[in-house]
């Protein structure tokens, strides 16, 4: 009966389609359940990622991470977890099963945490600030159109010295066209100057919205700690940003958008696979093992070159119960950090994918069928691509976006070992001397624990039976039987004492911590230890033990400069490429000072207040330094105290514009002076007056009416500049 009330009351053609959740109305529209339109897509994305370029990149991505994964597996991997447990202060499994079996106290001295907190501490202080700038070329690019200004100012000039009578030699054109070049040169370099203190604060406000300095934080944490340190960016994430906007009410409520921003973030050593033969990150393929949500997944559907198809399938697939392509390191790296995840491996059900980056010879490519994608044009040359893969879904493929084919990866060791991909760590330089430590510790404990009392010998054959020997207290009484040797002979009962090895114990271990500041370079005296004789109980001597502390720190952050200065140059890269802002574009090196800071920290306060002190004192280095670099050197002075620098010097911007200003009003005041002179002297203000022959002119001529000629004294009159002196 429903039925045929629906059909009265839809006077349609509407049957169902051969496909379940597919209905067809009058032959032309086609209804689709939402389930249908999943299940449409999921076939879509299967079709797709069943093609040979899908499937043969696939698998090549899967052998290459077979072959990095056992590389590290049995290399890398033992000595990473070593180092995590040895900066925490626990054992390695083995050597804490024979000491248990052995019965020893097992004791940790914390020599390795001491010393990676303050190699941490002494890195965070030297790279504090950002420490590295943008900085014009030492001679700047000139475009055609600059020059064609050049040359035309500088005709201009000769041809209104003609115009005065004047003719110049040629050495003194070519001398007046060098001085208008120099003049333009220096202005050109004036507004490169300005263009890259423009650029430098803008990225360093992209740095710090982007997580730069909460990702380098991190980033020293590793370097103290494991062989390598890594971190990676710009890369472009879509987060939600919050802003308040007018409500109908006129009052400010919360707008949620979802923007695209470049972020910087530290990976994790233990996520990072080079390739088995690789020694930086540019050599070889890299691939990177990442841990997803679905949020994760989520936001990258939206994002330039990711497969929106693939993506859902994925989060269809493996959404409800995550994909965890479980490693042998990943149950023991959850014990050292303390994690107990119960039966579930998977609590927050990631979902694994790997990030391939690697170069693919174009004949493969061509084989794949992606010739026309990446426009193949040698099939013996190598295409650098950018991949992702999570299962048997690729749900990025594209060619890395970097002019010059580099990862956006950085990597740095506490000390680089030449030729190797990674280096040595904190806890490597001083493993040997901290397992000495140890071993001294524990025996000192055990010896202590001997020696503490007196040991008790008793001839338990002059012991009545069951006589309790393992108690003993003042006024005990003892029967004892006659051995028949007499009672003063061998009494019952015998006390000595144990020797104390305590002396020569904490010796060794006095001399191995002296040792463990030797081979890390982290002297005790950098962490405020006190009890530290010989020329540090003196200033001078602590100061003179500090420089030369320093070298080894200086040895690590010039290594992070070596790094920093290619990250901050690809965000260079960046704005130069996709920024509007014309103004902050210009021919710029990116310095990293990082080495250079740490050099000038100590003594730069005091003798920059010196510095100030002399050149308020001169009047002469006064003028010279004018406004401007007297506001720049005070802002200085301010600067490293904490105040608010603008509250007290001008901005440099607005003390140019005070600058101008005063300037045009001391230029009215002389022309209104000039015009009073004028006028009290009788002289015309505007007009001019009756010519009047002058020292340089031929009176004789202008009587007659005859051409002026410039006399002897009128040659001597240059309307160009004076030649430039050799000094």
């Amino acid at each position: 009966m429903f039925e045929n009330e629906q059909k009265t009351a839809l006077p349609m053609n509407i049957t169902a389609s051969a496909a379940p959740g597919v209905v067809n109305v009058g032959g032309i529209l086609e209804i689709r359940s939402g389930e249908q339109l999943i299940a449409d897509e999921k076939a879509k994305a299967e079709a797709d990622n069943d093609q040979a370029v899908v499937q043969g990149l696939a698998g090549y991505i899967q052998a290459c991470w077979q072959e990095a994964r056992d590389a590290k597996e049995n290399t890398i991997e033992p000595a990473m977890l070593s180092a995590l447990r040895q900066r925490k202060g626990e054992y390695d499994p083995d050597m804490l099963a024979q000491l248990r079996k052995q019965g020893s106290t097992p004791i940790f001295m914390l020599i390795t945490s001491n010393k990676c907190r303050a190699g941490a501490s002494w890195l965070r202080e030297a790279l504090d600030g950002l420490p590295w700038s943008a900085k014009p070329t030492p001679v700047s690019d000139v475009d055609d159109d600059t020059k064609q200004a050049i040359i035309s100012a500088a005709a201009q000039q000769v041809y209104l010295a003609l115009m005065n009578g004047y003719r110049p030699s040629d050495a003194e054109v070519k001398e007046f066209m060098l001085a208008v070049r120099d003049q333009a040169f220096a202005k050109i370099q004036e507004m490169a100057k300005q263009r890259a203190e423009r650029m430098t604060e803008k990225m360093k406000d992209q740095l710090i919205e982007g997580g730069f300095e909460a990702a380098m934080d991190q980033f020293i944490d590793d370097l103290v700690t494991f062989p390598a340190a890594f971190l990676k960016g710009p890369v472009v994430h879509k987060r939600p940003q919050l802003k308040w906007v007018k409500g109908q009410d006129n009052q400010p409520k919360p707008d949620v958008t979802e923007a695209f921003k470049l972020e910087w973030e530290r990976v994790d050593p233990f996520n990072i696979y080079p390739a088995p033969d690789a020694t930086n990150i540019d050599d070889g393929y890299l691939i990177e093992r990442h841990k997803l949500s679905r949020a994760d997944l989520v936001a990258l559907r939206d994002v330039e070159g990711y497969s929106s198809s693939a993506i859902n399938a994925v989060l269809d697939e493996y959404g409800r119960n995550g994909l965890q392509d479980w490693l042998s390191i990943d149950s023991q790296r959850m014990v050292v950090e303390g994690k107990n995840f119960g039966l579930s491996l998977n609590p927050s059900q990631r979902i694994d994918a790997l990030q391939f980056w690697g170069s693919v010879q174009g004949q493969k490519l061509l084989d794949w069928g992606m010739g026309d994608e990446i426009a193949v044009e040698d099939p013996l040359a190598e295409y650098h691509l950018e991949a992702w893969l999570i299962g048997r879904w690729v749900i990025k493929a594209v060619v890395n976006p970097d002019p010059l084919h580099r990862k956006p990866y950085y990597k740095t060791s506490w000390e680089n070992v030449p030729g190797c991909f990674w280096g040595k760590s904190i806890p490597d330089l001083c493993k040997d001397t901290q397992a000495v430590c140890n071993a001294a510790a524990r025996s000192l404990v055990d010896n202590m624990g001997i020696s503490s009392g007196p040991q008790v010998c008793v001839d338990v054959a002059r012991l009545p039976v069951g006589a309790e020997i393992t108690e003993m207290y003042p006024w005990k009484i003892w029967q004892v039987k006659d051995n028949g040797m007499g009672s003063g002979a061998n009494p019952p009962v015998n006390f000595f004492q144990p020797g104390s090895n305590s002396q020569e114990l904490m010796a060794i271990f006095e001399k191995f911590s002296i040792l463990a500041d030797e081979y890390t370079g982290i002297p005790r005296y950098m962490t405020g230890n006190a009890n530290v004789g010989g020329a540090a109980s003196t200033a001078s001597g602590m100061s003179m033990l500090l420089s030369n502390a320093g070298k080894t720190i200086k040895n690590v952050v010039a290594s992070i400069d070596r790094i920093m200065q290619p990250a901050i140059e690809r965000l260079y890269m960046y704005n130069m490429m996709y920024l509007d802002d014309p103004e902050l574009k210009g021919d710029v090196n990116i310095v990293a000072e990082g080495a250079e800071s740490l050099v000038r920290q100590q003594q730069q306060q005091q003798r920059l207040n010196e510095l100030f002190n002399i050149v308020v004192a001169s009047p002469v280095l006064t003028q010279i330094s004018g406004i401007e670099g007297l506001a720049y050197l005070y802002r200085e002075v301010v600067k490293p105290l904490g105040l608010d620098t603008d509250r007290i010097v001008p901005a440099p911007a607005v003390l140019k514009a005070q600058n101008a200003i005063m300037q045009m009003q001391q230029a009215q005041a002389q022309l209104q002076q000039q015009a009073m002179q004028e006028q009290a002297q009788g002289q015309p203000q505007a007009g001019g007056s009756a010519a009047k022959p002058g020292n340089d002119m031929d009176q004789r001529r202008l009587m007659d009416g005859s051409p002026q000629q410039v006399t002897t004294a009128g040659k001597n009159q240059n309307l160009l500049p004076a030649p430039r002196s050799n000094v």
